[in-house]
């Protein structure tokens, strides 16, 4: 069917991204098999501040939004990153309007069991 055949290609445009544009901006990737593909957005903390599904995105939007939002795109795999751009290279988000992800009272608790982050955590 058309849907099918649409629903295969927006695939291999994900998979085209994953395996040719990931390397060229600087950005993780963790595979979870059975996962739809999708977007995190964290901050500095790696508190998740958004989430973007790009199952239904062709390669050329995917990389689109990412320059929207401010990633940087090396031009070979092997270039470096301008230390400008290592840790905070999104800009605002382009989903202010929307709901704002809230992680559950249980994701945010530490082992101590108070919300307070530990004064003894320190990020490199």
């Amino acid at each position: 069917t058309c849907g099918g055949q649409l629903n295969r290609l927006r695939e291999l445009q994900v998979k085209a991204f994953v395996i040719q544009d990931i390397p060229l901006h600087n950005l993780v990737m963790k595979h979870i098999p059975g996962a739809d593909p999708e977007l995190v957005l964290l901050n500095h903390y790696y508190e998740e501040l958004d989430r973007v599904a790009l199952s239904d995105m062709t390669r050329s939007e995917i990389n689109e939004l990412l320059g929207k939002l401010g990633f940087y795109k090396k031009a070979q795999a092997e270039a470096e990153v301008p230390e400008e751009f290592r840790f905070s290279p999104a800009k605002d988000s382009p989903f202010k309007n929307e709901p704002a992800y809230q992680p559950s009272a249980s994701s945010i608790a530490t082992e101590s069991g108070s919300s307070e982050p530990s004064t003894e955590v320190k990020h490199t």
